[in-house]
């Protein structure tokens, strides 16, 4: 039993060891940038003047929707564990106890954000409540961002944002489309462990989460 447990160990160490190996030297770069241009991973984007000492290059997704912006933007004002959850996928999110609804439709009693109020990504009596973000900046039909707690509170007080900023715009193009651009930017672990961990775990979870999000709102929005 003892020998079948080292060989089990050694097998999953194998695989991570792998797998952390191909995501750094072939899909690490793609992951970041999914969908973006190289122009708009340059641009800057409403709320990066925020986290200006932000470590590059974090994570900028895009995508193309056959929408206009006001038709995009209130499924975004929906984002959040007390509305309509985040868009992903629901049961990986509630795995890890977030208790996330899954609503893909528009509620008009639920009123547009505001810079300050709170967006709950998990059930507020889970994670000692730590678990929300506070818009920072609210531009209808144009730009949403949030940052944790602790910076909000720098903020206020005339700081700038530390520890993690995430982003969405949107850009009217041709033709009655947008460009839906997410970007998410955080503050260096000071740790090797916490270094690898955001590497190897935390990246490509952000990325599989969110290129469905994105998806899912570009689907939204066209369908509607």
């Amino acid at each position: 039993m003892k020998k079948l447990f080292v060989r089990t160990l050694y097998t999953v160490l194998a695989v991570l060891a792998v797998g952390g190996l191909v995501y750094q030297l072939g899909l690490r770069q793609w992951c970041l940038r999914w969908g973006a241009t190289d122009a708009e991973l340059k641009s800057a984007m409403p709320g990066d003047d925020l986290m200006p000492d932000a470590p590059t290059p974090g994570a900028t997704h895009a995508i193309t929707i056959h929408a206009t912006p006001d038709k995009i933007w209130p499924w975004l004002m929906q984002i959040g564990q007390d509305r309509s959850g985040f868009y992903s996928y629901t049961f990986l999110e509630n795995v890890i106890g977030c208790d996330m609804p899954r609503v893909e439709r528009l509620v008009p009693e639920w009123k547009p954000r505001t810079v300050g109020e709170t967006v709950w990504f998990c059930d507020p009596k889970r994670y000692q409540g730590q678990g929300k973000m506070i818009p920072a900046v609210v531009d209808p039909n144009h730009a949403l961002a949030l940052v944790l707690t602790n910076d909000w509170k720098r903020l206020e007080a005339g700081g700038r944002a530390h520890d993690g900023l995430w982003s969405f715009t949107l850009i009217p193009m041709q033709n009655g489309q947008t460009r839906l651009i997410a970007r998410a930017r955080g503050a260096n672990p000071s740790s090797l462990t916490g270094r690898l961990l955001g590497r190897l775990f935390w990246e490509p979870a952000h990325f599989v989460m969110e290129q469905k999000m994105l998806r899912t709102i570009r689907d939204l929005a066209e369908r509607s």
